[in-house]
């Protein structure tokens, strides 16, 4: 999390990035099928939809940042009505996130899941690095009741740092041999 004024770390996001791609990789490759049928410890999803769940979260965070980029120009009233239409939505949310990652494990395992995980943060340090520090430090509030990472008021920084501590959260709920 960072505070208005202070400088962002960049090269600490881009290397939490790359230490999250390179242990989705190795957990991907030494998983048995039987492990990933296996359940997770605390969640309904099995550890091939976890996996799947971890890696959409760094595709959420692209779709996360053009929104800030806008609401972070708009009145502070703009994104708190936003997020409060979204958090009325939470309810459904969660069921919709759950079967989603039930149906995408379907699709996107093994080398494609590590692929599109490849792709996805790629794209994310391309855009960090891009990035100026006064687009760094626009923020918009967030539906808290989505994620347990959301916080009410959140900056691009925050955003870009939320996809490795989503990812960490649910690494911990892995029942893999190897995790």
């Amino acid at each position: 999390m960072t505070t208005e004024g202070q400088s962002v770390d960049r090269q600490r996001i881009h290397d939490e990035l790359e230490r999250a791609r390179a242990d989705l990789q190795d957990l991907v490759s030494h998983a048995t099928p039987a492990e990933l049928r296996r359940r997770t410890q605390g969640t309904k999803w099995t550890n091939g939809q976890m996996l799947w769940h971890m890696t959409f979260g760094f595709l959420i965070v692209r779709r996360l940042l053009p929104l800030v980029r806008i609401f972070g120009r708009l009145p502070d009233r703009a994104s708190r009505t936003f997020a409060h239409a979204l958090n009325a939505a939470t309810r459904p949310f969660h069921h919709i996130n759950y079967l989603g990652s039930v149906g995408g494990a379907l699709v996107f395992r093994g080398p494609r899941l590590t692929a599109q995980l490849d792709r996805t943060i790629a794209q994310l340090h391309r855009r960090l690095d891009a990035e100026d520090d006064d687009a760094l430090d626009r923020r918009m509030h967030f539906p808290v009741g989505w994620d347990p990472f959301f916080r009410d008021s959140m900056t691009l920084a925050d955003v870009y740092a939320y996809a490795t501590e989503h990812y960490d959260y649910h690494r911990s709920q892995l029942t893999l041999t190897s995790s």
